[in-house]
């Protein structure tokens, strides 16, 4: 059981690259944009983490805290390339649970 006031938030990713990218340099990725922006105190805030990573249909699911929520969405939405080819990563739905998140977008 979660502690009190620990509240997580889904997001459901798209990754278009030319390349492919594995679910290192995704979350490298992900991780150098949140500390480029917010330092690394704002890094330490986000409680990110990778839950699944499909590499045939380019999608990702990330784990945030709640209150890290509009860092992480603003970090994501700031990458340009991955491991030094362009690439984009595009939130396609947010949600509070994993069991919604799959029912709404259809992964």
């Amino acid at each position: 059981m979660l502690p009190k006031g620990v509240r997580r938030r889904y997001l459901a990713l798209k990754l278009v690259s030319d390349s492919s990218v594995s679910r290192e340099d995704l979350m490298n990725a992900i991780w150098d944009a949140i500390i480029q922006l917010f330092g690394e105190y704002g890094a330490s805030q986000t409680n990110l983490s990778l839950i699944r990573y499909n590499h045939e249909k380019d999608y990702a699911i990330v784990r945030c805290s709640h209150k890290a929520l509009e860092m992480v969405k603003a970090s994501i939405a700031s990458i340009t390339e991955i491991n030094g080819k362009p690439a984009a990563v595009h939130i396609k739905r947010v949600s509070g649970t994993l069991k919604a998140l799959f029912k709404k977008s259809q992964l």
